[in-house]
């Protein structure tokens, strides 16, 4: 396996899958260990070909193909499967595999060599669900709209290759693969060329815990999943017992792969905790070594979700640049702001809920949980954060886990307060930390975003099953009828439903939400951005104002000072020093010491003393979202 450094190289080199080589041949290579003996289905002719047995359990043979030709590995007791480095499965994850020309696309981002992470405003989409078409081609009309709100990156949820029409992604059991419900893989790099072209990041989610449970073949050739450990998915993937050579490879070509190949800009590793491995080289530490190894002269950022909160794996060199991932989702900053403006304490919320210490923690060190007990869990959680760059995490106040994962997949605007959910997004947006915003939440689309799959027969009825045993515990779920409202996750209305109208963006009181975000985000590229470069850890400090009430201040690069006044509840908070100068945003009543009902002040004290060039006043009575 070889990379390429080369960002305007349009091919990655690997020795998984289908190569082309000369004009008229294909050399197909499969990692089988479990077997002796394999064949190659190639439907240009539809007979079977012997593949040559190599060493360590490799299996190739080189025959006349083409790009376009379809094929198929057979196995010794017949059982017809798809290469599982497919670059396209043209006839869903079950089907034939099919050989693509990866240096066929005409690149146009040759200069392009990313963006500095500090300038990052991250927008999460799921292609499906962001346009009418769903489609990749048809999220290129969309970027301009994106770069004018102030974003700088696009995080596609997982593409990778699922069974079915519709998933959410976290299914997929090809991962080299686009799935063609979006497009081509053509259309893929489409996409992200345009993104370039806008001065656009593109990240994508990719899923390396565990596989679907629909379409995954694997098992039955090779080692790939270990019963030492388990996770919620079942056997764990295997990456430290034997035969783990297999899945350690092919998970380094994919990160590889999609880095290269398709000129993404980084991978968000979707829940790291179920990644387990007691190997001396854990498989993560070698997937960011490689990856950081092989992008000479790229900005390539690497994001974690990681519900233990390892701050270790944000550690950062003497230069202050990461040494293996660049920031973490932290749902802590999520949390303390959902709990605060929608009022809830069920779940894993209850740890959370009308916690002011939590609050400030978050917003100042990153993690809430720092190695201390979590009740909700029976465990410690998390590691020391002081010490990160703000920069170490990515905050947010919707993302597709904390709306889809509610019953009925409503946004926080649908049940919280229009002056609280306006509140809590002015601190994420101009926190240190980096904004992610999700898909339609910049002008409060009222359309959900519920959990969603394409499966069928008992699979399906599993599904429809569990979703609603896992809600029945909840209060408002306790009675049968209650719980039959929860949208049957197999059903193609519900997918349907989570569609963005982006009409809606247009109409009021939705133009004028879309506005906010529009503004405030220009506040940021202005005011905290220039200040972040460069920003080292243990810049966040905060001070109890009153319950739910906080100052929070930080040392910025450029020596300067920021300073968070927030007020986090329906009444006034009096008797304080709130800044009159170099103020840059505001929310709610402000008096000069008294903060009113979801009341905050952003301010910053510039180094030179020079008052700031943004000062912004948001009047409460246009606080509509």
């Amino acid at each position: 396996m070889s990379s390429v450094s080369d960002p305007t190289h349009s091919a990655f080199a690997m020795r998984f899958g289908a190569t082309l080589v000369g004009s008229d041949g294909v050399e197909f290579q499969l990692l089988a260990p479990k077997h002796n003996h394999i064949r190659l289905k190639l439907h240009d002719d539809d007979t079977l070909h012997a593949m040559q047995a190599t060493a360590a359990g490799w299996h190739a043979c080189t025959l006349p193909a083409r790009p376009g030709s379809l094929y198929q590995f057979v196995l010794p007791d017949g059982l017809h499967v798809p290469d599982p480095a497919s670059r396209f499965q043209p006839q869903d994850a079950h089907g034939p595999s099919e050989v693509i020309d990866p240096a066929a696309y005409g690149w146009q981002d040759g200069d392009w060599k990313g963006r500095p992470w500090e300038e990052s405003v991250l927008y999460e989409l799921h292609v499906g669900a962001f346009t009418p078409e769903g489609t990749f081609c048809a999220a290129i009309d969309k970027l301009d709209t994106l770069a004018a709100l102030g974003i700088t990156a696009i995080e596609l949820m997982p593409v990778a290759e699922f069974p079915g029409r519709r998933n959410w992604g976290y299914d997929g059991v090809l991962w080299f693969a686009p799935d063609a419900a979006y497009g081509r893989p053509d259309d893929l790099k489409a996409l992200v060329d345009a993104a370039h072209a806008r001065g656009l990041m593109v990240f994508l989610d990719v899923v390396y815990n565990h596989f679907g449970p629909d379409g995954n073949y694997l098992s039955t050739y090779a080692p790939i999943f270990t019963e030492t450990h388990h996770t919620p998915w079942g056997a764990a993937v295997n990456y430290d017992a034997g035969g783990a050579e297999v899945m350690r490879d092919l998970v380094i070509a994919n990160a590889l792969f999609w880095i290269h190949e398709y000129h993404f800009d980084g991978l968000r590793l979707d829940a790291v905790h179920a990644i387990l491995d007691d190997s001396p080289d854990h498989i993560l530490e070698r997937i960011a070594q490689q990856v950081r190894a092989s992008a000479q002269g790229r900005y390539v950022h690497l994001i974690l979700e990681n519900e233990d909160n390892e701050a270790s794996r944000l550690a950062r060199n003497a230069a202050g640049l990461p040494l293996q991932y660049t920031a973490q989702w932290n749902d802590d900053v999520h949390h303390v702001l959902h709990t605060a403006a929608s009022g809830e304490s069920s779940g894993y919320y209850v740890d959370y809920a009308g916690d002011t210490g939590k609050l400030g923690r978050a917003l100042a060190e990153g993690f809430a949980f720092q190695g201390e007990m979590m009740p909700y869990r029976d465990k410690p959680r998390g590691e020391p954060s002081a010490g990160l760059p703000p920069t170490a995490f990515v905050s947010f106040i919707q993302n597709h886990d904390q709306v889809g994962n509610r019953a009925l997949g409503e946004r926080l605007t649908a049940y919280a307060p229009a002056a609280a959910v306006r509140a809590v997004a002015a601190i994420y947006l101009l926190a240190p930390q980096v904004p992610m915003i999700f898909m339609g939440e910049e002008w409060a689309a009222t359309q959900p975003f519920p959990f969603f799959c394409d499966f069928a027969g008992d699979l399906a009825q599993a599904i429809r099953d569990g979703r609603r045993k896992e809600f029945a515990r909840f209060p408002e779920f306790q009675d049968l009828k209650a719980r039959e409202r929860i949208p049957d996750p197999t059903a193609e209305a519900t997918f349907l439903s989570a569609k963005l109208d982006w009409d809606e963006a247009t109409r009021e009181p939705h133009a004028a939400c879309r506005a906010f975000y529009q503004s405030i985000l220009a506040v940021r590229r202005a005011e905290i951005v220039p200040r972040l470069r460069g920003l080292s850890g243990h810049a966040g400090h905060y001070d109890i104002l009153a319950p739910l009430a906080v100052r929070v201040t930080w040392s910025l690069a450029d020596a300067s000072v920021l300073t968070l006044h927030a007020n986090l509840t329906d009444e006034p908070l009096t008797g304080i020093s709130l800044p009159r100068d170099n103020r840059i945003w505001s929310e709610g009543r402000i008096g000069d010491d008294t903060l009113g009902a979801w009341g905050l002040v952003w301010s910053v004290a510039a180094a030179s003393g020079n008052q700031s060039v943004f000062e912004r006043s948001s009047r409460e009575e246009d606080a509509s979202t």
